[in-house]
């Protein structure tokens, strides 16, 4: 019997462990991953913290991998094929909660769930894509905004630093918002054409004073930041929010009186949309910012990335 090494959480309340077990295999519909990296997020918290509805459970949903195997009735991939998996893992199963995830060295997958990875991007570079990317490729995408107009970017961390880019290549007028000033040179470079820091001043009139944002993306869960933003926004405009800490928002309905203004919440995705903010990241040149960390050291990447000290995004690097 083959084994593989994963780092898992025999039971809820229990610490992550680096464990050997079986390989597993294939079902119908499904193909056997070789991963070869795992994205460290955020929404890996519901299972570390003991939300899976069963256990032992492996983490992971921003997964990138060689097909290895195919699962009885599997046609749409071939052996040796390059592909990657995020949040949404299939048959109504969330990758790493609901099923095993990628915190291993191999994960079985259901074979429709999966995006196919051009050879422009390196596997590291691939798996924060899966998630943060998509995510914040897709809110935007998918908002009132149009080029030219003023988009603002509220947190620079592993999703703010990919919207800011984003943003820019999409033809975006785009403020950054971040506390502090250490990371303006760096998100200029990332392409933001003003940056507003919120220890000093008040981004939402900072905001007016340039017009007005059409679109505020909310990627720092922080409630009432957030909340405070919504006096930023121009008129027939949207906050969208794609982090929440679970913090009621302070909002009152005068918010809402002074013009047109949406507030809404954006999700990730399922495989077509990666597949196309993958495709869009290797047109426009956008590419996360990465730490790497081997499978064992995924405890230590994980409280990194939680105390927000990663710049910018954490990956397993499984295939060293």
């Amino acid at each position: 019997m083959k084994m593989m090494k994963a780092m898992q959480i025999s039971s809820k309340g229990e610490k992550m462990k680096l464990v050997e077990i079986p390989v597993p295999q294939p079902g119908e519909g499904q193909v056997l991953i070789r991963v070869e990296a795992c994205g460290v997020c955020n929404g890996d918290s519901g299972t570390i913290k003991g939300g899976a509805p069963e256990y032992p459970r492996i983490p992971g949903h921003e997964v990138i991998g060689i097909v290895e195997k195919l699962g009885t009735g599997s046609t749409k991939w071939k052996i040796g094929e390059r592909v990657g998996i995020g949040y949404h893992g299939g048959d109504n199963h969330v990758t790493g909660l609901t099923m095993d995830g990628g915190y291993a060295e191999y994960m079985v997958a259901y074979e429709d769930r999966l995006s196919s990875i051009p050879h422009e991007l390196s596997s590291l570079e691939a798996a924060p894509l899966m998630c943060a990317g998509e995510t914040t490729y897709s809110a935007l995408r998918n908002s009132k905004a149009r080029p030219g107009d003023l988009v603002a970017i509220q947190g620079i961390g592993g999703l703010g630093h990919l919207a800011v880019q984003y943003a820019k290549k999409a033809g975006y007028r785009t403020v950054a918002i971040s506390r502090g000033s250490d990371k303006e040179e760096l998100v200029r470079q990332l392409g933001a054409h003003h940056y507003i820091d919120s220890e000093k001043v008040d981004p939402a009139i900072e905001l007016q004073a340039l017009g007005g944002a059409k679109v505020i993306l909310a990627t720092a869960p922080n409630a009432k930041a957030i909340s405070s933003l919504i006096n930023g926004l121009g008129s027939d405009s949207e906050l969208i929010i794609v982090a929440g800490s679970g913090e009621q928002l302070e909002l009152s309905a005068m918010d809402f009186l002074r013009g047109p203004k949406t507030v809404r919440g954006s999700f990730t995705g399922q495989a077509k949309e990666i597949k196309e903010a993958v495709n869009y990241s290797v047109l426009t040149d956008v590419r996360p910012m990465i730490e790497t960390f081997p499978l064992e050291r995924a405890s230590e990447a994980y409280d990194k990335m939680m105390a927000a000290s990663t710049r910018f995004r954490a990956v397993l690097n499984i295939s060293d």
